[in-house]
C-alpha cells in the first residue's frame, strides 16, 4: 500500500528537472472539474492541459486518487479566514456552515469526494481543528464534538447536492387519488408568515440537538 500524499515529497528525484510544480498541477485539475465535473478530471487530461505528457505527471503523483485528495484540500484552504467564535459558538458555527457551502456552490464536485475514503490534507485538518477551537467552551465530549462537526458537513452537503439537483419534478401526468396527503400538502395556500431560513435552522437544530443533549 502506498504512503499517503501528504507524506511525501511534493516532487520525485529521478528524472529530468520539472516544468510544472504540484500546484500547478492541482490548480488545471480544479479549474477542468469546475468547468466540465470531476469525469473530466484524468491525468492525461490535466497533462494536455498543461502541455506535457501524462508520464511527467507521475514525477509528482502516484495516481488519480493522489491528485483528488490534493484538490480537495486545495478547496479547502479556502475557507480562510475561519470565522471567528466570540461568546456564541453556535452562530459561529452556522457562519462557517454558510462559507462551507458556498464552497460547495464554488466547486459543485466537491460533494462528490466527501465519501472517499482519504487521508484528510493540512488545510481539511487545520478546518477540523478551527471548529474544534470554536466548541472548546461546550460541555460536550470530544467524540460528541466530532460526530456534531462531521453531521454540520453533512447537512451542507445535502443542502449543495439539493440546489445542485434543482427543482423536484411536479406530479403531472401521475393519479393521486391514492396519495391524499401529498395533494392536501401540495394544493395547500401559502403561510402568510415569510418562510424561516431552513438551513439556518437544520444546522443549529442539529448541532443543537448533538451538543447539547450530550453535555
Amino acid at each position: 500500500m502506498s504512503s499517503s500524499i501528504w507524506s511525501r515529497p511534493a516532487k520525485g528525484s529521478r528524472g529530468p528537472a520539472p516544468a510544472h510544480s504540484r500546484e500547478e498541477i492541482v490548480a488545471a485539475a480544479t479549474a477542468m472539474a469546475d468547468a466540465d465535473g470531476l469525469g473530466a478530471v484524468s491525468m492525461r487530461a490535466v497533462a494536455t492541459a498543461l502541455g506535457t505528457g501524462a508520464g511527467s505527471l507521475y514525477r509528482y503523483l502516484s495516481s488519480r486518487d493522489d491528485l483528488l485528495d490534493l484538490m480537495a484540500d486545495r478547496a479547502a484552504g479556502e475557507l480562510r479566514p475561519y470565522p471567528e467564535a466570540g461568546d456564541d459558538w453556535l452562530g459561529a458555527m452556522l457562519r462557517i456552515a454558510r462559507r462551507q457551502l458556498d464552497l460547495y456552490r464554488r466547486h459543485p464536485w466537491l460533494v462528490d469526494l466527501l465519501a472517499r475514503q482519504s487521508a484528510p490534507g493540512p488545510q481539511s485538518l487545520a478546518w477540523f481543528d478551527h471548529c474544534l477551537g470554536v466548541l472548546r467552551p461546550v460541555p460536550a465530549p470530544a467524540a460528541a464534538k466530532f460526530e456534531a462537526i462531521a453531521m454540520m458537513t453533512g447537512v451542507v452537503s445535502l443542502f449543495a447536492r439539493s440546489e445542485q439537483s434543482g427543482p423536484p419534478a411536479g406530479f403531472d401526468g401521475i393519479d393521486m387519488t391514492a396519495f391524499p396527503h401529498l395533494v392536501e400538502a401540495a394544493t395547500a395556500a401559502p403561510a402568510p408568515a415569510p418562510r424561516r431560513d431552513l438551513f439556518e435552522a437544520t444546522v443549529r437544530s442539529v448541532l443543537r440537538g448533538l451538543l447539547t443533549d450530550a453535555a
